[in-house]
């Protein structure tokens, strides 16, 4: 199997969970999206609320932990130009302790909850939005489709 993500563990406790969800995650998206064939991956950090918060200050100017941070590498259209290349796509930063939260505030699982950062990380790279209302439809859309199709629904 070749290579669809890398992932770091930043000052919390590394869990082969994580590791088997983003594989399933990624292989699904990069699936869909007609990537699978490329040399291209993503780089996951998976942290915590201390680290995401000094992230999200720095590159956002937000003074606040969030749920996930995405940094795409390359714009929409360049994407099918490094098809040849070993390259990172993007990163995706996901704070593990919010995403625990949230599981329980939404009602579903970890899995569900981590699995759809993931996803929704996934979709910004790629230059999808959500800020206007029809932007986010067809986001939402995507998102949906990839955990419908790896049955992830609660």
């Amino acid at each position: 199997m070749r290579k669809l993500v890398e992932i770091e563990y930043m000052e919390i406790e590394k869990d082969k969970k994580y590791e088997e969800i983003a594989n399933k995650v990624f292989e699904s998206c990069f699936k869909e999206e007609n990537l699978y064939d490329y040399k291209i991956y993503i780089s996951v950090i998976l942290t915590n609320e201390k680290n995401i918060k000094k992230i999200n200050k720095e590159y956002r100017n937000i003074d606040k932990e969030t749920d996930v941070l995405s940094f795409p590498m390359f714009e929409k259209e360049e994407i099918n130009s490094i098809k040849e290349q070993e390259e990172v796509l993007g990163d995706i930063v996901v704070c593990i302790p919010v995403i625990k939260r949230q599981a329980i505030e939404y009602e579903h699982s970890e899995e569900r909850e981590f699995a759809y950062m993931l996803v929704h990380g996934f979709y910004h790279i790629m230059g999808y939005d959500h800020m206007i209302e029809t932007e986010k439809e067809v986001m939402r859309a995507k998102e949906e489709n990839i955990l419908n199709k790896l049955g992830i629904l609660k």
